[in-house]
C-alpha cells in the first residue's frame, strides 16, 4: 500500500515552540522511560498562578532534539482539570465555552465509560481521585518523564526536578498543596516505568512490553504536521487514514490539537480568547489495573481447552494463539492479518531481525482489514479491530470499483493518541498502565470508542460482547473465535473475568505555552 501521491511534504507546519511536549509523540519511546505524576490541589486562585508561573520555565515544549534544543535528562508539562480552571479564576466567558464530559469530569461521566460496574466502580479507584464531597478536587497535574542509566535507574534528575516543583507548591505556604492517596509504594505520587529487560552485567534496557505479555502501542494515529518532511508520508502507512484503494494520508490535525481543521474540514468551535485554547489538547488520564492473576490463571484453562478442540498438542503453541487472538497481534506485535497462525509467525520472527527499521514499522502496522471480512485471521471483535477498525466499517468495501470504497472514513474521526506508560510490578498486587488518551472532543473520539468499541460489540456482529481484553466483562462474557478451517468448530472462550479495571483518573486540558504564560499572569480576557 502507498500514500496518497504528493510533494512529500506535510501541509501543515505546527508551531512547535507553542506545544506542549508529549503530544506529538510518547515520551517512553524517545528515552524517557521513568515517569511521575503529581497532583495538586489550590486553595487560592493567587497561589495557583503563582506556581504555574513557577514552574513555566522548566516546562518542556514540543521542539524536536536535537537540531532546536538540547535535550534535558527530565522533561515537565502541566495539565488542568475543569475545577483547575475554575481555581485559577479563568472567566465564565471562556469556562463555559469548554466540552461538556471535561465540565462533568470522568467520575460523572461513569456510565459512559463502563465505570459504574463490577470492578470499574468508583469504590475501588485510588484515594486521590475518589469525587466524595469531603475530598478536595484534583486541580493540577504535572508531569514528569526521566531519562535513565545503564542499569535502568531513573537519573538524579527526575529527584531534582521533583525537589523544585515541591518547592515552587511550599512557596504558597499552604494555599497549594500536593495530593497524595495514590495506590502503590508511595502514596504521594503516581511512580511510572516502562518494563525493563535484564541484559546481564548489572544492565537493564527498557522494552515496549506491558504486563500481559505483549509489545505495547505498536500502531498510532499520524497527523498532519506531527512528523518532518517525507517522514511523515512514509509513517501514515498503516497509521493514517486510507481510501478504499489502499492509499494513505495523514489524519488531520484537528482531530488532536486545537485550533487547527480537523476531519470535518472545519475548526470545531473553540473557548475564547483562541490564544487560549489554540495548540492545546484535551486529555483522558485513566490508571487502569491489571489483574495478572485472573489472565494467567484463565489463558491457561482456556488454551488447554483451544488446544483440545483445534488439536494443537503444544501447551505453549496453544496459549500464544490464543493471546494473539485477543489482542489481534501476537506478543511480538505481528498482526494476525499478516501472520494468521503459528507456522507463519514463526515465518514471520524470523524475517524481522533482517528489516530495516522503517520497513519493520511498515510491516508490523500497514494493513487493512478489508481482506479478512469475517474475521478468519483476526476475530472480529479483537482488541486491535475495536481500537482501530481501519477500512473494517466500510459500508462500499466489497464495490469491486475501488474509487466507490470509502475506506476508514467512519473511523477517522474516533481516533485518539495512545500515550503512558506501565507502573508497578508483577507480584505486587499493583501493577498496570496510565492511559493518556489525547484528542480534541472527548465525547466524539475517547468516550466513544471506550462505549462504543471497547464496550459493546454490536458493530462488529458481536451483540453485547465487549472487548476481550480491557473490556467491561458482565458475568458469562465470552469471546468467540473463527475456525481455522471448516473441520473444526469456532472456539467459545467463555467465562472471561475483568482482566483490566480502572483505578482512577479525570479529564485534564494541557494548554500551549502561550496559554500558559495567560493562566499564570492572570490575562485570559474572552473579550
Amino acid at each position: 500500500m502507498t500514500p496518497i501521491p504528493g510533494s512529500g511534504t506535510s501541509p501543515v507546519s505546527l508551531e512547535l515552540g507553542d506545544l506542549q511536549g508529549g503530544i506529538l509523540s510518547a515520551y517512553g519511546k524517545r528515552g524517557f522511560p521513568r515517569g511521575r505524576m503529581l497532583l495538586f490541589h489550590m486553595e487560592q486562585p493567587e497561589a495557583g498562578r503563582a506556581f504555574v508561573e513557577a514552574l513555566r520555565p522548566l516546562v518542556t515544549a514540543a521542539l524536536r532534539w536535537p537540531e532546536h534544543v538540547p535535550r534535558p535528562d527530565c522533561t515537565l508539562n502541566i495539565a488542568f482539570t475543569f475545577w483547575g480552571l475554575v481555581g485559577l479564576d479563568v472567566p465564565t466567558r471562556t469556562l463555559r465555552a469548554m466540552p461538556d464530559p471535561f465540565i462533568d469530569g470522568m467520575a460523572a461521566r461513569a456510565p459512559v465509560l463502563g465505570d459504574d460496574v463490577g470492578k470499574n466502580r468508583i469504590s475501588q479507584w485510588d484515594n486521590v481521585w475518589q469525587p466524595a464531597p469531603s475530598r478536595p478536587k484534583p486541580h493540577i497535574l504535572v508531569m514528569l518523564n526521566a531519562s535513565v542509566d545503564a542499569s535502568g535507574s531513573a537519573l538524579p534528575a527526575l529527584e531534582a526536578m521533583t525537589g523544585r516543583v515541591l518547592a515552587a507548591a511550599a512557596a504558597t505556604q499552604g494555599k497549594l498543596w500536593l495530593m497524595d492517596g495514590h495506590g502503590g509504594p508511595e502514596p504521594r505520587w503516581q511512580e511510572l516505568s516502562a518494563l525493563f529487560a535484564d541484559e546481564g552485567n548489572g544492565q537493564r534496557r527498557p522494552s515496549p512490553m506491558e504486563h500481559f505479555g505483549f509489545v505495547d502501542a505498536v500502531g498510532d494515529p499520524v497527523f498532519d504536521g506531527q512528523y518532518p518532511g517525507a517522514e511523515e508520508q512514509e509513517k501514515c502507512r498503516g497509521q493514517g487514514a486510507v481510501d478504499g484503494a489502499g492509499n494513505w494520508r495523514p489524519l488531520r490535525t484537528g482531530e488532536f490539537i486545537l485550533g487547527w481543521p480537523n476531519e470535518g474540514q472545519e475548526v470545531a468551535g473553540a473557548p475564547m480568547p483562541l490564544d487560549f485554547s489554540r495548540n492545546g489538547s484535551f486529555f483522558a488520564y485513566r490508571k487502569l489495573h491489571q489483574d495478572i492473576g485472573a489472565w494467567d490463571s484463565w489463558i491457561e484453562t482456556s488454551a488447554r481447552a483451544l488446544g483440545e478442540a483445534w488439536g494443537i498438542a503444544e501447551p505453549e503453541q496453544a496459549r500464544a494463539t490464543l493471546k494473539a487472538k485477543m489482542a489481534g497481534r501476537w506478543p511480538d506485535g505481528i498482526p494476525l492479518v499478516r501472520a494468521p497462525d503459528w507456522a507463519s509467525w514463526k515465518a514471520a520472527q524470523a524475517r524481522l531481525p533482517g528489516m530495516a527499521a522503517s520497513e519493520r514499522m511498515d510491516y508490523l502496522t500497514n494493513f487493512t482489514f478489508a481482506d479478512d471480512p469475517l474475521g478468519e485471521r483476526c476475530p472480529m471483535t479483537a482488541h486491535i479491530r475495536r481500537a482501530n477498525t481501519r477500512d473494517m466499517l466500510d459500508p462500499f468495501g466489497r464495490q469491486p470499483d475501488a474509487k466507490k470504497r470509502m475506506g476508514s472514513v467512519l473511523n477517522d474521526r474516533r481516533r485518539i493518541l495512545r500515550r503512558g506508560l506501565p507502573y508497578g510490578a508483577r507480584g505486587t498486587g499493583d501493577h498496570g498502565i496510565v492511559l493518556l488518551a489525547y484528542c480534541t472532543d472527548l465525547f466524539r473520539q475517547f468516550e466513544f470508542v471506550q462505549q462504543q468499541w471497547m464496550n459493546y460489540g454490536l458493530d462488529f456482529d458481536a451483540g453485547n460482547d465487549s472487548c476481550p481484553l480491557v473490556g467491561a466483562h458482565a458475568p458469562g462474557a465470552r469471546f468467540v473465535i473463527p475456525a481455522p478451517d471448516a473441520k473444526r468448530p469456532p472456539f467459545i472462550a467463555g467465562g472471561l473475568p475483568q482482566f483490566v479495571a480502572t483505578r482512577g483518573g479525570d479529564y485534564f486540558f494541557q494548554p500551549s505555552m502561550t496559554a500558559l504564560r495567560m493562566i499564570a499572569q492572570g490575562m485570559v480576557d474572552p473579550t
